[in-house]
C-alpha cells in the first residue's frame, strides 16, 4: 500500500469549555495516483490539555480511507498544528451597592454577587472589589461604579472577568445637632419671644 498524508489541515481556535476538543478544518490527501477516488473521514483533534493557552499543541487521531482504491494505500495522521484556547469571559452577577448617609465620600460598600459561566464544578472565585459613587453628594439611585474584581481558585487562569455594570443606591443626609446654644432670661415684656 502505498503511503499517503493530509496536507492543509488546520486546528481552530476556541474559548474555553473545560475540554481538550479541537475542532479540524481543511486538509487533503497528498500523494493518490492520477483520478484514483481515494477519500479521508474519521478525523478528530484533541488540544494537549484543556487549559487556556496561545499556540497549543493539537493531535490528531482517527483518520481512515474509503473510496473504491482506498485499499491501495494508507494514511498517516497529520501532526504539527497548534491552535489557541481563549479564556472564557466571567460576569458577576447579583451584587448590589448599599445606601449609606452622607459622610464627605463616594466609597460605596458592596454585598453579594456570584460569577456566571464558570463550567460545572471549576473552582473559581472573585475578590477585591470596590464601589464609587459618581460624586459625593446627597441623593437617590446614584450611580455606583465597581473596580477591582480579580479572579482566584485552581481554574482562574482560564477565564476573564467583566466589572458589573448598572449598580445603584442611595446617600442620605446626615443629620446634624445644633449644641451649646442658651436662651437668655428676660424681663417680662408681654411677649413669647426669647433671644438665644
Amino acid at each position: 500500500a502505498k503511503a499517503l498524508t493530509v496536507t492543509g489541515m488546520t486546528a481552530n481556535n476556541k474559548t474555553y469549555d473545560g475540554s481538550t476538543a479541537a475542532t479540524l478544518s481543511g486538509g487533503s490527501l497528498d500523494g493518490v495516483i492520477g483520478l484514483e477516488d481515494v477519500t479521508f473521514s474519521g478525523q478528530s483533534g484533541a488540544f494537549a490539555d484543556k487549559n487556556a493557552g496561545t499556540g497549543k499543541a493539537v493531535t490528531v487521531s482517527g483518520i481512515t480511507l474509503g473510496g473504491t482504491d482506498a485499499g491501495n494505500y494508507t494514511v498517516t495522521q497529520p501532526t504539527g498544528l497548534t491552535a489557541d484556547i481563549s479564556a472564557k469571559a466571567l460576569t458577576v452577577t447579583g451584587m448590589t451597592a448599599n445606601n449609606k448617609t452622607y459622610d464627605g465620600g463616594t466609597v460605596a460598600t458592596l454585598s453579594g454577587g456570584s460569577l456566571d459561566g464558570v463550567i460545572g464544578l471549576e473552582t473559581v472565585t472573585f475578590s477585591g472589589q470596590t464601589g464609587t459613587f459618581a460624586d459625593k453628594n446627597v441623593g437617590t439611585g446614584k450611580t455606583v461604579s465597581v473596580s477591582g474584581i480579580t479572579l482566584g481558585g485552581t481554574d482562574a487562569g482560564n477565564y476573564t472577568v467583566t466589572q458589573p455594570t448598572g449598580l445603584t443606591a442611595d446617600i442620605n443626609a446626615k443629620a446634624l445637632t445644633v449644641t451649646g446654644m442658651t436662651a437668655n432670661n428676660k424681663t417680662y415684656d408681654g411677649g413669647t419671644v426669647a433671644t438665644l
